[in-house]
């Protein structure tokens, strides 16, 4: 992935063989159930010509990049605990996001307490942004400074079986 910009709605992949650039349209990405993708991660799709040159028409899979080394936010497994049993994700709505501050606050389902977002946790998932009100899945963890993200997916990647059974 070359850049994405979600307040845009638009970005570009790179091609392995030299040629022009893959406009990717957010349309194509939440068919794909993401509303970002970050830059340097690898993306698997299918494109059509058109007359404003290649256009993504389906994500068949997206890699994130190697995983950063986080600055300013605890790692997982470093001075940060998994929520009691929480090693499912579980069902979040962000609260807001800013992208230029590079953190923000998610609301878990069910739970009135406001849970920290890192930017890293973002991009070491493959994503570049989050708007307010989107539908996530998150890993919640317990760290020095409180709760926070652990790792992030699409909503309905695997949420919690058990929260919507009869």
């Amino acid at each position: 992935m070359k850049w994405f910009n979600a307040t845009k709605g638009f970005g570009f992949v790179v091609t392995e063989e030299p040629g022009p650039d893959i406009l990717i349209h957010v349309n194509v990405l939440r068919n794909f159930g993401r509303s970002s993708v970050s830059e340097g991660s690898t993306v698997e799709l299918l494109a059509n010509e058109s007359q404003r040159g290649l256009q993504a028409t389906e994500i068949l899979e997206i890699i994130p990049p190697p995983e950063l080394e986080f600055s300013d936010v605890e790692h997982v497994g470093n001075g940060v605990d998994l929520d009691g049993e929480q090693s499912a994700f579980v069902p979040a709505r962000v609260k807001w996001f800013d992208k230029q501050r590079g953190f923000g606050f998610v609301n878990v389902f069910g739970d009135v307490e406001d849970v920290f977002i890192h930017m890293e946790v973002l991009r070491n998932n493959g994503l570049s942004d989050l708007q307010a009100g989107e539908a996530i899945s998150v890993q919640v963890a317990t760290g020095p400074r409180g709760r926070l993200v652990a790792e992030i997916q699409p909503w309905n990647a695997d949420v919690g079986a058990e929260i919507y059974e009869d």
